[in-house]
This record gives structure tokens, sequence and C-alpha cells, in this order.
């Protein structure tokens, strides 16, 4: 079993290596630096456990500035809206449901795919009274530069070679606002920064309409989200606030729910225990 696990670590480092090496041009010559991935090959090599507690996820104490029910950490900064630089803050959305969504970095992987996929369902978002904000390291310029480059891979003609025939790991326009958080603040505030990588890991924060954190989930870097599970959740806290009712395990809108008391909840599990 230990030579399995050593092996399967010395795999993801030489897909981490072959990753960078591969990675030639990233909007206009922007490379995969090698402090990240220095970083990355670092987080591979950690503990389990030791990099859990070491990314503030361990114990309920770590957890005392952003926690379920409490107050999210206030922020403000510079984000891209529609093509423009925009002051955006927490009170800018109060009275909204809020999504924040930490992604890693611009220009990247898994992170397109899934600021594409939130795009996509941003008008569903907007039907329930909800607000997602993309958030990462990288600057306003860099937001900027992503948002304007095509999510299309260019050819490369036999004649002539430019960076801009090759146009990889654009979003295009998005119906969001991606957020600056070049200080590492935010990121820092909510827990979610690799100190040592300088990035965020793939956070994503569901706030109520008064400002409280009602979700949070963390993905290690890989691994993208579901927005389908996102709106579910949205959803599900919504109608616990008007119906007064709690919603089970797999909820769907119009599907049953349960009302919250022993002899109320005999109605639920009669339905479903048949």
């Amino acid at each position: 079993m230990k030579n399995d696990a050593q092996f399967g670590v010395m795999l993801r480092q030489l897909a981490i290596r072959t990753l960078a090496s591969r990675t030639h041009h990233i909007c206009g010559g922007r490379r995969l630096s090698q402090r990240f991935t220095s970083a990355l090959l670092q987080q591979e090599t950690k503990p389990s456990l030791n990099t859990i507690a070491t990314r503030g996820l361990a114990t309920s104490k770590t957890l005392q500035h952003v926690a379920i029910q409490q107050p999210a950490p206030d922020f403000q900064g510079k984000a891209v809206i529609n093509g423009e630089f925009r002051e955006v803050s927490l009170k800018d959305y109060k009275g909204k449901y809020l999504v924040l969504l930490f992604y890693p970095l611009d220009f990247t992987f898994v992170c397109p795919t899934e600021i594409i996929a939130f795009s996509q369902k941003a008008n569903e978002f907007r039907d329930v009274n909800t607000q997602v904000i993309g958030i990462s390291v990288d600057s306003e310029y860099s937001h900027l530069a992503w948002t304007n480059t095509s999510r299309k891979v260019g050819r490369i003609s036999p004649f002539y070679v430019s960076a801009c025939s090759l146009q990889q790991g654009g979003i295009g326009p998005i119906n969001f606002p991606l957020l600056s958080d070049l200080q590492k603040k935010i990121s820092r505030d909510y827990e979610v920064l690799l100190e040592d990588a300088g990035v965020a890991l793939r956070g994503l924060f569901l706030i109520d309409p008064d400002g409280i954190i009602r979700h949070m989930s963390v993905n290690d870097l890989p691994v993208g989200r579901s927005v389908e599970e996102v709106l579910r959740l949205v959803k599900a806290f919504q109608f616990v606030e008007t119906h007064g009712e709690v919603c089970p395990a797999g909820w769907q809108p119009d599907s049953e729910t349960i009302k919250p008391n022993p002899e109320g909840s005999k109605e639920y599990f009669e339905k479903v225990n048949k």
C-alpha cells in the first residue's frame, strides 16, 4: 500500500511538470510560473492530514472567522463588469443571495470551465435573486484580458505565427463580475489562500441577503464544481426561509419537504417509506 501511494504521488508530480513544460503560450506569452509549479509539487508531498490542518480546515477553532451562520467577512475591490472596471463590495449586494466563487488563476485549465459554466447559468441565478462573483488573485487587467480572449483555440498558420493566432485559455465575455484580489486579502480573510502557492483554493460561499454565510465548500485545485448543485442549494435555502419546512437529501424544487417537528415529520416519512 505504501509503495502504491508513493507511486501515485510520483505520477501526479510528473503530470504537473509535464503540464508546465507544455504550457508555452497562455494569452500572449503568459507562463505557468516556476513558483506556482513548485508550490503545487510541495502540496503533493505534504502528508494529507497536515495539509488539511495548514489550510485551516481541520477543526472548528480554525474556522472561527469564517463559519456557517456567522457574518461573511467584508470585502471590496476592483472588478471587471461588462468590460469595465468598477469598485464592488459586500454591502453592494445586501438584500440578495451572493455566491462567491474563488478560483486559482486566470488563463489556466479547470478555471475557465467553471467560469463559463456559471456564466451560462447567470440568468437562472438572477431569477432567484442571486448574484455570482468570481474572485482570484489576478489583477483586474488580467481579468479584462481573459474576457477579451476568445474561448476558441486558433490554428497556427504555416506562414505566419503570432501570439494572437493562438488565443488559448480565454473565456470571452461573461455575465457576472470578476473581482481582483491582487493583495490576497479577500482569499486570506475567507481562509482559502494557499500561502506557499499564492493562489486560492476553489472555495465557494453562499451568503444570504443579511450577509450571513449559509453554505461553504472548498475543493482542491484539480477538481471543478457543479453549477447545478449551487443552484439547488440557493433554491433550497430560499424555500426554507419562505415556507419554514426543511429539505431532505437530494431535494429538488417541487419535491417533498419535511415539517421540522416530531409529529409533522411523520407525513413525509409515511410517503417515502411505503
